[in-house]
């Protein structure tokens, strides 16, 4: 597998300080909210090719940004057979009125250069058209030319951060399972991709069923579960070699769901044995296995809190699956869903403020989200079978599993932003489902 280039970030110039409240008296800046209903006019125009080597990766970058930020829901791209004025010149001034004219809100200029040593040296300035002022300022990425979509993520992310004042996703990966073949008899294997379905590259092969996925802090490895064994056994696998180890041979029972503490040096996970189903920490330096449950009951599917100080997880002690949180060592939960039908595969956010779950009740699946209290619960989605939510980087997106009904029905991947708008399936050449989103790259 290759593994892609490590970009350099260099300043242009010293990048402003996150523009505060958007009154329209003052700089541009949308407002997270419950969601944006109306998205903002930008007009993301066509980044300069500086020398005629980089023109293809001045018009592939120049549609990678914009897709990224259209696809948040949040921005609508101006057409650009509607411009007045024609960026011509990356250092040049900008016709405020000609861009206001059109009702463009933020304009997004760019220029790409192809160095002698087969670099991409890309540039960026933003605009805020209504106070006819830069809105921060100018940035540039610099990369290998297989990493020019990178690049592009990277320059989408800065734009974002400056109007929402908030962190980017767009430079981050996904990690899923690949499912082909008829319903009744599924080829599986690991995939991993640009968070937008891009560049797609495999990690293991079909040879035997592989399930949850989930990445390290660092994103440079994944735990999954895996039947090459016969039973599901947990499997650590680094992301740039492919190379794959069994976490810990435990010949006496199944081991799944698993998922790193914050610190990326212990594992939770599920360990089934005699029909008995408990939580266990294993320390990853020292193979130290310490059981965290002990209950006549399954519990399973944890996930930590960021600061690694809790856990949350469903469980059917109450007699059908709940979510309960305890402290990360162990010890009495807490029982914090309540409302009708059963509950599971808990995902803290990253943020910290909520924790995402599926839930199933009267014959319909979804995906929601409530504060890490169990208060303030509010379903994003309702279909035949929706499950497995995964957070984005900045705790504002989920991106989970849809499967259609009948016998031709198959899993896809969607993604939902925490309003419950922005409903979308992302383009996959196949069936595909457990989708685990990884931190931003270094």
């Amino acid at each position: 597998m290759k593994v892609l280039s490590t970009l350099v970030l260099g300043l242009v110039m010293a990048l402003a300080a996150p523009v505060m409240a958007q009154d329209r008296t003052g700089p541009l800046r949308i407002e997270i909210t419950q969601g944006v209903i109306e998205p903002v006019p930008i007009a993301v125009a066509p980044f300069l090719a500086e020398n005629a080597a980089a023109t293809d990766f001045a018009r592939q970058i120049t549609a990678v940004v914009a897709s990224d930020l259209v696809g948040t829901g949040l921005f609508r791209d101006v057409p650009k057979d509607a411009y007045i004025s024609q960026v011509s010149d990356f250092d040049g001034g900008v016709a405020y009125a000609d861009w206001k004219a059109i009702n463009v809100e933020a304009l997004v200029t760019g220029a790409v250069t192809l160095t002698s040593d087969n670099r991409l040296v890309v540039k960026f300035r933003l605009f805020d058209i209504f106070t006819g002022a830069p809105l921060g300022e100018g940035l540039q990425f610099a990369g290998g030319t297989d990493s020019w979509r990178r690049v592009a993520h990277k320059v989408a992310d800065q734009v974002y951060a400056r109007i929402t004042g908030e962190t980017g996703y767009f430079d981050s990966r996904v990690v899923y399972v690949e499912e082909t073949g008829p319903k009744n008899a599924r080829a599986m294997r690991l995939a991993i991709m640009d968070y937008d379905g891009a560049n797609i590259q495999y990690l293991t092969d079909t040879s035997s069923i592989v399930l949850a996925p989930r990445f390290s802090p660092t994103g440079d490895r994944v735990l999954f579960t895996s039947y090459e064994s016969g039973f599901p056994q947990i499997y650590e696998l680094a992301v740039g070699t492919v190379a794959k180890r069994p976490l810990q041979v435990d010949v006496a029972a199944m081991t799944f769901a698993p998922r790193y503490a914050p610190n990326g040096r212990t594992v939770l996970y599920s360990r089934s044995e005699g029909g008995n189903t408990d939580l266990y920490r294993l320390d990853l330096a020292s193979g130290q296995r310490t059981r965290l449950t002990d209950a006549p009951s399954i519990e399973t599917a944890p996930s930590f809190s960021p600061d690694g100080s809790q856990i949350v997880f469903e469980s059917d002690r109450s007699g059908n699956q709940q979510l309960y949180v305890m402290p990360a060592g162990g010890g009495e939960a807490k029982r914090i869903s309540f409302g009708q039908g059963r509950y599971g595969t808990p995902v803290w956010s990253p943020r910290g403020d909520y924790i995402a779950f599926t839930k199933q009740n009267a014959g319909r699946f979804h995906i929601g989200v409530m504060r890490t209290d169990g208060s303030n619960e509010r379903l994003l989605t309702a279909s035949f079978l929706d499950e497995g939510p995964t957070w984005a980087p900045n705790g504002r997106v989920l991106m989970f599993t849809r499967e259609s009904a009948g016998a031709e029905g198959e899993p896809a991947l969607f993604s939902v932003d925490i309003s419950g708008r922005n409903l979308k399936r992302l383009p996959m050449p196949t069936a595909a489902s457990d989708p685990a989103w990884s931190p931003l790259l270094p």
